[in-house]
């Protein structure tokens, strides 16, 4: 697995956001894009605005990543890039809940690139 799985640059970002293939829920919002690699890259984006503390951003991309990791190993998330978007506050009770919204919503998305 390579280093460089993540996305960073924002003209990356823009092409899955733009890319139109994207699920919502509660807590959160997915964007992917099928990709030229032969693995997944994920971007995150929780922003500052929405969590105000760096404490609980990092705690919440750390379960991202981590939900993001077990999943990725499916034949149809290989050659994709991914974005995941904060949507609004999680309380420290809904942690759980967010990570349990990102798997459904990762094998949701999964169908539009049937």
């Amino acid at each position: 697995m390579p280093n460089n799985c993540r996305l960073h640059k924002a003209t990356e970002f823009s092409a899955v956001i733009n890319f139109k293939c994207q699920t919502s829920g509660d807590l959160i919002q997915i964007y992917m894009k099928p990709n030229e690699f032969e693995y997944a890259r994920l971007g995150l984006i929780v922003s500052k605005r929405i969590e105000r503390f760096a404490v609980k951003r990092n705690k919440i991309k750390r379960i991202l990543r981590e939900i993001f990791r077990k999943n990725r190993f499916n034949d149809q998330t290989i050659k994709m890039d991914w974005v995941i978007r904060l949507r609004r506050p999680v309380p420290k009770s809904d942690l759980k809940k967010l990570a349990n919204e990102t798997q459904l919503l990762m094998l949701q998305l999964q169908q539009c690139h049937g």
